[in-house]
């Protein structure tokens, strides 16, 4: 749809673009990024045929951009610009009337049913059809905005050209905008070009970035290849970190802020424990990155609140996460906070251990049963009935953890976990089997971040090991209390 080959322009004979070569093609979404000063803006109004260039060439469907007369360039091109202004006092659906002008012909200008129906059709879509009598002068920037975007939409165009689109558009607006300009692409065969500062919008919504460092191409290529971290955090000079989108396979960027004075450091011991007969609590002073399985907090996050709640073996609810929430409530935790779980076990049972090796501390706290044991590789022989979570293992490391050490902890600790089923000879009544665990076990690792980084949890690293070791340990113990108890 668009070819750029070798361009090179700029104002007063100097070169800002130097040398750019590139193609979108027809119904993409294409995103153009870069640093301020780097040549986006400059890029946009040589292809849409603003400002002339010095050197290459801008082909649209094959034919140079030259070769159009404004109208017809009109046709196939509109702009939105980064700041709209209107000097004159026109009503919204006036404003974006304007954007009809190019396919109308005759001296008279004449309004025909299909641009009332266009432009009708443009204020639905960009939400501005219920104020369409308001003088647009009257109306917020975001307001604006969206006016004449619709304005450009309304002109019908095979390209168009976006500087900054989201600009002045609180959040729910920029995903409004987003979705109709990429449900365009899809259904119509709209090519949209726009620039973004926002990465994590280009790398949501576009199907190709093109990333500019000094006038010149850095790369042009699919969002994920183009958002490394090392790429960006080279061009824009900032540490980033890049993670996957939790819901679409789109990457994502989150700025990393420099290390505040006023944060402490912390060690989570056996000190900060309290227990009641109806919960296990921990508070740390500030928040720990964890991974959990918990029914409140689980998955990936930060959390300063650990709970491991007792419930009867009867416990029965319809929505046991909203349940959770409000008992949290009740006694003074914030959900957000929280990493919360729940046992049917006496949390008299609970074993817990402080181990420290090598310059490397965890503590490790297990509460453990084993009635409702179950051996996983025959586990399609169980029914589907939950009991609350039975053997529920916390890990709490001091340390700095990657990705990696998350995962291979919790693999190493599950491990462990079953190695103390086989050695107790714990069975699953159903099959008469060794059990490998109970059909509601729970896991936490959570990691105070502070201190050297901790690359690796797997079974024989440093990390490892001590996982290893506590887990073993605590596992044993509390399995060893629930049988006392139950006189098993």
């Amino acid at each position: 749809m668009l070819n750029v080959q070798n361009l090179t322009g700029g104002y007063g004979g100097v070169p800002i673009v130097k040398d750019l070569t590139f193609q979108v093609n027809k119904g993409e979404m294409f995103g153009i990024l870069g640093p301020n000063g780097s040549g986006k803006t400059t890029l946009l109004k040589m292809i849409s045929g603003i400002l002339a260039f010095q050197k290459g060439t801008v082909n649209i469907a094959d034919q140079p951009i030259q070769t159009f007369s404004p109208k017809e360039l009109a046709k196939i091109i509109a702009v939105l610009p980064q700041h709209s202004n209107q000097s004159f006092s026109y009503t919204v659906k006036e404003t974006v009337a304007l954007g009809r002008y190019a396919h109308q012909s005759g001296w008279f200008q004449t309004w025909s049913p299909k641009d009332e129906e266009i432009v009708q059709s443009v204020m639905k879509q960009t939400g501005i059809h219920h104020f369409h009598s308001k003088d647009i002068q009257s109306l917020s920037g975001g307001e604006r905005q969206r006016v004449f975007l619709a304005q450009a939409l309304a002109q019908e165009p095979q390209i168009l050209l976006l500087d900054e689109p989201t600009n002045h558009l609180d959040l729910s607006f920029q995903k409004e905008l987003l979705d109709v300009l990429k449900a365009w692409t899809r259904e119509k065969g709209l090519t949209v070009i726009s620039i973004f500062h926002d990465l994590n919008l280009a790398g949501l919504y576009c199907d190709q970035l093109l990333l500019m460092e000094d006038g010149k191409l850095n790369i042009h290529h699919k969002p994920n290849e183009v958002l490394r971290e090392e790429r960006v955090q080279a061009v824009y000079q900032t540490k980033i970190k890049k993670q996957a989108h939790p819901r679409v396979p789109a990457p994502q960027m989150v700025l990393l802020p420099e290390q505040q004075e006023d944060q402490q450091n912390f060690t989570v011991n056996a000190s900060i424990l309290k227990r009641t007969s109806e919960r296990i609590v921990i508070q740390t002073p500030q928040p720990m990155k964890t991974l959990s399985s918990g029914v409140i907090g689980s998955g990936t996050g930060w959390h300063d609140s650990f709970i491991n709640r007792r419930v009867g073996l009867d416990y029965d609810c319809n929505d046991h996460r909203e349940e959770m929430r409000l008992y949290l409530k009740e006694n003074g935790f914030e959900p957000s906070d929280c990493v919360g779980m729940m046992t049917a076990v006496n949390l008299d049972d609970l074993s817990h251990l402080f181990i420290e090796r090598d310059g490397c501390s965890i503590f490790v706290v297990v509460t453990a049963g084993v009635g409702h044991a179950i051996d996983a590789s025959k586990s399609s022989q169980h029914d589907m009935h939950l009991q609350p979570g039975t053997i529920n293992t916390w890990i709490f490391v001091n340390g700095s953890m990657t990705e990696e050490a998350f995962i291979q902890s919790m693999m190493t600790a599950t491990e462990v976990k079953t190695k103390v089923l086989h050695d107790l000879e714990v069975r699953d009544p159903v099959t008469g089997t060794l059990a490998t665990g109970t059909g509601t076990d729970s896991i936490l690792i959570a990691s105070t971040q502070q201190g050297e980084e901790i690359e690796f949890g797997g079974t024989i690293t440093p990390l490892g090991k001590l996982i290893s070791q506590a887990v073993y340990k605590c596992t044993s113990e509390a399995i060893a209390h629930y049988r006392n108890r139950m006189d098993i």
